[in-house]
């Protein structure tokens, strides 16, 4: 379990004001929600788990226009371990993500899911 959580950390790990900048973000949230996204701001969120930091950056929310269920999304990016590329998330403020924290959160649990 230990181990999960650091191969999470190492993943989901963010590193202050987004280093892929706002237009990568930008253009991966429009291209995953194909909708055009406005940028609104930026949130810093820091998720823990059991008093450890598990993501620590910076979350960039969109309005986004003409999206047949959501009206927001929330975008970043991380590093992927052992290169040089990005991942980038953009998810739809729906449901029970109605916050940035919200977003990183899911994207944390998804994250998991997917590495049991």
């Amino acid at each position: 379990m230990a181990m999960e959580r650091r191969r999470m950390r190492d993943s989901l790990e963010g590193s202050g004001p987004d280093a892929a900048g706002l237009p990568a973000v930008h253009a991966a949230v429009e291209a995953q929600h194909g909708c055009r996204a406005i940028y609104r701001s930026s949130v810093r969120v820091r998720e823990e788990h059991e008093g450890k930091p598990v993501w620590d950056g910076e979350v960039l929310v969109f309005d986004l226009l003409d999206h047949s269920t959501a009206k927001v999304a929330y975008g970043w990016s991380d590093p992927v371990p052992g290169s040089d590329r990005r991942r980038f998330y953009a998810v739809l403020h729906q449901g029970p993500v109605d916050s940035p924290e919200k977003a990183v959160r899911a994207a944390i649990v998804s994250e998991y899911r997917g590495k049991k």
